[in-house]
């Protein structure tokens, strides 16, 4: 999980230095302040991955993700969110294509 948010984060940063774009401001503004051999943190620090041990767990985890951008007041109902597979999950087409049956 390190080696992925490291190299990840490089790209994102070189990607957004290439375009001068303000986010970076913003990444270096919201840097944890004792993080001092880097300019800008593009992850949240630590990681507890785990594993997906049944269809309900998959469902809960689902429910979470796709509910997080109702929760945070940007849409009422999941769907209406542009970047969600829950479009996908609701038969509607998505920006990507998504595998919904497992």
């Amino acid at each position: 999980m390190a080696s992925f948010k490291s190299y990840t984060a490089a790209q994102i940063v070189k990607r957004l230095t290439e375009r001068h774009s303000p986010v970076l401001e913003l990444l270096a503004f919201h840097k944890a302040r004792h993080k001092t051999d880097r300019e800008h943190q593009v992850w949240q620090e630590g990681a507890h991955p785990e594993q997906i041990e049944g269809e309900a767990m998959m469902l809960q985890k689902l429910d979470y993700i796709h509910n997080n951008p109702v929760a945070r007041g940007y849409v009422d109902d999941p769907v209406h969110w542009r970047y969600s597979s829950a479009r996908n999950y609701a038969g509607q087409a998505g920006l990507i294509e998504v595998v919904t049956q497992w």
